[in-house]
């Protein structure tokens, strides 16, 4: 009996003590969880801004401060902004050079300096930022007040650059991601990115069908959340190009985990787009136009949401109401043109058409005339080629849509317009090809069309057929770089002065020695072909030479039709 009572009694200590126990883990998680509570009610309230952060954005400028909006313009925008009570960032994602002789005659230090004068808080870098080489590259980038930021810019697999910043207003911890595009290798001079035995020792992480870039990126995602940030921005110069696959700001996006905002350079679109990431959160991606037609906007607000416009530069030349700015950008930026108005101002020429690079016709949801000299002929691309063939004394002429940067309005033709629609400082070489090496170079050219490619080629002494409807037979491996050609051709009937072409022919082509020397737009066609002149002449001068000399100052019109004159027929 005693045996039973103490056992009865030691199940109900048992009991007791086990109800307790729970009773004791119910009161620390309920306290626990009002501790949380209240932490996260802390943490929501220290973080709250007490003023908007509005992020104003540029991206694409090539040289273009005086365009549009203008950069003294920007500086302005930032100020209104700043007197409503905003907090403000201004940020650029890339290829502030090329685009007129304000970037080439100094290569690039000049507007550096004009960046700076703007300040800038954020920045990251275009693939033509390289254009002048690695050594240039490097010194313009030192005139900055700030430093790029890059997180997958490498030299020999180390970070060159911060991958990012963190800036705070009120507590509010916003992280700035850098992002560039692996095309910058083939986009710019190979080269440039290459020791003495021509091995790349410069990289983007890139490869493993974009699986490097995109773990590249998440790392820097984690690292920066580990620091306690609120926001991520991704401040990208990646674009989305068909041909920019799989680096594009889908692939990235749908990839990773964590940004809140992409903001987008590169392909000089003008898209603003919400897509679900890796874990179906939304991201705001913002493509901002180039040369200043647009200004990007992105506001965090005091209430927590995110706000985002796209500004877009209505007025014309002519327009009464055009403001002009009086501020440090603008005094500077005259200051540096003076150095070119003399030599750009020279007539050379008249058109009574405009030669164009965009379609007169068609135009993007935002105004914009949508640009065919990468995926089409054109008046202008015909010409450049024509120059090229005729000032050399070649059989053929060649250059890629991606060298012909803008339009000529109708009217007179000054060097300055010539040296904006060529920009880049490249020399024009004379290469022996065979008819083979020829038709492997226009496959190429051709392989993404009609999506866009820089590798577009215009033609002079030639024509062809290209059928769309057969499936891209170039093998292109991680670099952007053509490795080969399989499987049935979309180059049919290609024609040399007028009679089919010869496999095994020799022809005198002239070309830029980025794009027959150098691997640019991932070419390698021209790869081991006798060079028979290494360029003695820039590219532009080849074309003022060609108008002013050959054709007597005044445009033909043979070059009218703005679509060309059938030089590549497309099926």
């Amino acid at each position: 009996m005693n045996n039973y009572l103490e056992k009865k009694l030691f199940i109900k200590n048992i009991f007791f003590t086990i109800l307790a126990i729970f009773a004791t883990l119910l009161l620390s998680c309920s306290t626990r969880n009002l501790e949380t509570a209240n932490v996260a009610e802390t943490k929501k309230e220290k973080a709250a801004l007490t003023h908007n952060l509005t992020l104003i954005v540029t991206s694409d400028i090539h040289a273009g401060v005086n365009d549009n909006f203008t950069l003294a313009g920007v500086y302005e925008k930032r100020k209104e902004y700043e007197e409503k009570g905003d907090y403000t960032l201004l940020i650029d994602n890339g290829d502030v050079l090329q685009g007129g002789f304000l970037s080439s005659l100094t290569k690039g230090s000049d507007l550096m300096e004009i960046i700076k004068a703007a300040h800038y808080d954020i920045l990251t870098f275009g693939n033509h930022e390289f254009d002048y080489g690695m050594d240039q590259f490097f010194e313009n980038a030192s005139i900055l007040d700030v430093p790029y930021i890059s997180s997958n810019f490498t030299k020999d697999d180390k970070l060159i650059f911060d991958p990012y910043v963190i800036k705070e207003f009120d507590g509010v911890r916003f992280a700035f991601i850098g992002i560039n595009t692996p095309d910058t290798l083939t986009t710019s001079k190979p080269i440039y990115f290459e020791d003495e035995n021509g091995d790349f020792i410069y990289g983007f992480y890139q490869g493993d069908n974009g699986e490097k870039l995109y773990r590249r990126v998440q790392e820097t995602i984690d690292e920066v959340k580990s620091k306690g940030v609120n926001y991520i921005i991704a401040v990208a110069h990646i674009g989305e190009k068909e041909t920019s696959k799989p680096y594009r700001y889908n692939d990235i996006i749908s990839h990773t985990c964590g940004f809140d905002v992409f903001l987008d350079g590169h392909s000089h679109d003008t898209d603003q787009v919400t897509m679900k990431d890796k874990g179906g959160h939304d991201v705001i991606r913002l493509g901002v136009g180039t040369k200043l037609s647009n200004i990007g906007i992105v506001t965090f607000t005091t209430e927590g949401d995110i706000q985002h416009e796209l500004l877009t530069y209505e007025k014309r030349a002519g327009d009464k109401d055009i403001p002009t700015y009086d501020n440090e950008v603008s005094k500077i930026v005259k200051e540096k043109n003076e150095k070119v108005e003399l030599l750009s101002n020279e007539v050379i020429g008249h058109s009574n058409f405009d030669l164009v690079i965009s379609d007169p016709e068609a135009k993007d949801s935002a105004g914009v005339p949508i640009r065919i000299v990468r995926r089409m002929e054109t008046n202008l691309g015909d010409l450049v080629a024509d120059a090229y063939k005729v000032r050399t004394g070649a059989d053929v002429g060649y250059i890629n849509g991606g060298g012909v940067r803008t339009f000529i309005e109708k009217g007179d033709i000054t060097i300055g317009d010539i040296k904006d629609v060529q920009p880049f400082s490249n020399l024009v070489c004379v290469i022996n090809v065979t008819g083979s090496m020829l038709l492997d170079a226009l496959e190429w050219g051709c392989h993404v069309t009609p999506a866009e490619s820089g590798g577009f080629p215009h033609v002079s002494g030639m024509s062809f057929e290209l059928d769309t409807s057969i499936p891209d037979p170039c093998i292109v491996d991680d670099d952007g770089i053509c490795t080969g050609i399989e499987g049935e051709r979309r180059i049919k009937n290609l024609m040399i002065n007028g009679a089919p072409v010869d496999p095994n022919q020799k022809y005198k082509l002239a070309i830029l020695s980025y794009t027959a020397l150098d691997n640019g737009d991932g070419y390698t066609a021209f790869n081991g072909a006798e060079v028979l002149e290494m360029g003695s002449a820039e590219d532009y001068s080849l074309v003022v030479d060609y108008i002013k000399e050959n054709l007597g100052g005044e445009i033909p019109d043979e070059y009218k039709d703005p679509y060309g004159d059938g030089r590549i027929i497309i099926k």
